[in-house]
């Protein structure tokens, strides 16, 4: 997938995405741009990164996140990664091992002096055992996240 477009659907995958503006200005979008592409809007949601480079295409990270005494593993692969004047994102794969099979992409654009982060992403159950019987929880975590991923990069009055 690009980072221009997501598919209306693909058989079995669930596909979401939401937008919220998180600041206005020059110095809002210089600094969540380069947060984003230091994984910050991951990290700022409460999950931890095993790797804190700029993402790059290609790029394998493991994503761990606590949930109550049980580490969630999540092993990703950056996918695609776009840096333009008004336009800053990435998107990653899921990884064997992941709860979810899928793609998911985090977006910054600006808008005359208004920065706006979309989040998106197309999902479905993975194959293993037990996430794939926790796969109905799972979409409910999928969208508590989102919240928390529209909030990482706000920049604080």
């Amino acid at each position: 997938m690009t980072l221009d477009g997501w598919p209306a659907g693909r058989a079995g995958y669930h596909r979401s995405e939401a937008t919220a503006v998180i600041g206005y200005g020059t110095e809002t979008w210089t600094r969540a741009g380069a947060d984003l592409l230091r994984w910050r809007v991951k990290t700022a949601s409460g999950f931890e990164v095993d790797d804190d480079s700029p993402v790059r295409p290609g790029l394998r990270v493991t994503v761990r996140v606590r949930l109550l005494l049980l580490v969630v593993v999540e092993p990703v692969e950056v996918a695609a990664v776009v840096t333009e004047p008004d336009r800053v994102g990435f998107s990653y794969r899921t990884l064997p091992g992941h709860p979810l099979c899928g793609e998911e992409s985090f977006v910054l654009d600006r808008t005359e002096d208004e920065v706006r982060l979309t989040v998106r992403s197309i999902t479905r159950p993975s194959p293993r055992q037990p996430w794939r019987a926790l796969y109905p929880l799972l979409r409910i975590a999928q969208r508590i996240v989102r919240r928390r991923y529209l909030r990482a990069l706000v920049v604080p009055k």
